[in-house]
């Protein structure tokens, strides 16, 4: 017998889906673009950062926190203001990259800065699209910023937490963040050499082709196509690939078995 399988199709855009979509029972998602402290450690930009390297996704904790970790104690490194969190320089207006994993109904998204919301974006209480970009005015808020990225789910207590460090009307290139005045307790890091995924096609990519073993820390082109684990897939969304965004992991969103 043939089997059948539906896949569904990604589109920029606050909500809504031109296909109807199963998701698993638990939401996640997380902000890749500029890139969150949970996808510069996914990347491995930041280093030694523990369990969230592996699931960026599952920052999830009670609605209403002001923390970057969401009160979860094995992500608490993200919290950690000791550690030497790379500022993507960007202009006044800034467009927030969400990639949802798992598409549970939105209440809204909110944005904070030094605990002052900025920004709301209303869900519908429907489910959004498997990538959701926002344009937030931080032009109020020029210099080395760090935005709170919040997603409250509309039919569960609780949201996911996203701290994005940003240099706000900063020029060209990454800014490191202030050395702290007593020595970290953790090893420094380096401004990180490759951007987190990102849901736009890198400038000068090439076309879409036979691009071999996929691999993390690529940048991919809709129409690439590449092997994993014996299997063939095509690139369904331009991205720069991450641990745990395996072909076979996540795929429809990003990757089309063929």
């Amino acid at each position: 017998m043939r089997r059948s399988i539906a896949y569904p199709l990604v589109a920029l855009g606050a909500v809504g889906s031109t296909l109807a979509v199963t998701s698993p029972a638990l939401a996640h998602g997380y902000v890749s673009t500029p890139p969150s402290r949970q996808a510069l450690c996914a990347t491995g930009a930041v280093k030694d950062c523990g369990q969230i390297q592996f699931e960026p996704q599952s920052v999830e904790g009670p609605k209403g926190l002001r923390s970057c970790d969401g009160g979860v104690a094995q992500f608490s490194v993200l919290a950690d203001e000791s550690r030497n969190w790379p500022a993507k320089a960007v202009g006044n207006t800034v467009s927030f990259t969400w990639v949802m994993t798992a598409r549970h109904r939105t209440s809204n998204w909110e944005y904070f800065v030094g605990g002052k919301k900025v920004a709301t974006v209303d869900g519908g209480n429907q489910q959004p699209d498997a990538v959701v970009t926002h344009n937030v005015d931080l032009s109020a808020f020029r210099g080395r910023q760090t935005v709170l990225a919040v997603w409250n789910i509309g039919d569960t207590a609780n949201a996911f937490y996203n701290c994005v460090d940003l240099n706000v009307g900063g020029g060209s290139s990454d800014t490191p963040k202030p050395t702290p005045t007593t020595p970290p307790t953790t090893a420094p890091v380096t401004t990180p050499p490759t951007t987190a995924p990102t849901t736009g096609a890198p400038t000068g990519a090439p076309a879409g082709g036979a691009k071999g073993s996929w691999e993390a820390g690529v940048a991919y082109r809709t129409g690439d196509e590449v092997t994993f684990e014996g299997k063939k897939y095509k690139c369904r969304q331009s991205h720069s690939s991450i641990r745990s965004w395996e072909p076979s992991v996540f795929t429809l969103a990003l990757w089309l078995p063929l």
